[in-house]
């Protein structure tokens, strides 16, 4: 059994509690609101994003796996991406089965410029931060990505 939490690490658990709950509530309304602005689902946002990140056009498969939809539900996304006109579909010149989607830089660059008129908040909020205190953050975020996407899979399975 682990040992009990000191009085202060209790109240600091505590309080991450709650915090933590309002910090991704705000998250999820300033990614809807993102969406709105352009237009967009919020899923349909955070799939550009993450094929913002891509290094070269990636298969409505890769799409499932980045989201965490299943195939059918990313090439729905899909669809509706190439409608608003932020991705295209195209065959593979290497192998004519694979069917690829890569962003279109001109709507990319207006989702940058969002993005870009939105940053200097964010970048002031860091300046409050040491370079160690960064790396920290950092690393907690990093850590947060692993264990999001494990709970993800977990929730899929239905072994939540």
């Amino acid at each position: 059994m682990p040992p009990k939490p000191s009085p202060r690490r209790a109240t600091l658990l505590a309080e991450m509690s709650v915090v933590s709950r309002r910090y991704m509530a705000a998250y999820a309304l300033f990614n809807q609101a993102v969406a709105d602005r352009l237009g967009l689902h919020p899923t349909d946002l955070q799939c550009l994003n993450l094929l913002s990140l891509e290094a070269a056009p990636v298969t409505t498969g890769r799409v499932a796996e980045l989201t965490g939809l299943t195939t059918g539900s990313a090439t729905r996304l899909v669809d509706r991406l190439v409608r608003a006109g932020y991705v295209t579909r195209a065959r593979d010149t290497a192998d004519r089965r694979r069917v690829l989607v890569a962003t279109v830089p001109e709507r990319m660059a207006e989702f940058g410029a969002v993005w870009k008129r939105l940053n200097g908040g964010w970048d002031a909020l860091f300046d409050a931060y040491g370079d160690d205190e960064v790396a920290l953050l950092l690393g907690h975020m990093r850590r947060t990505v692993e264990l999001s996407t494990t709970q993800i899979a977990r929730l899929r399975e239905g072994d939540a």
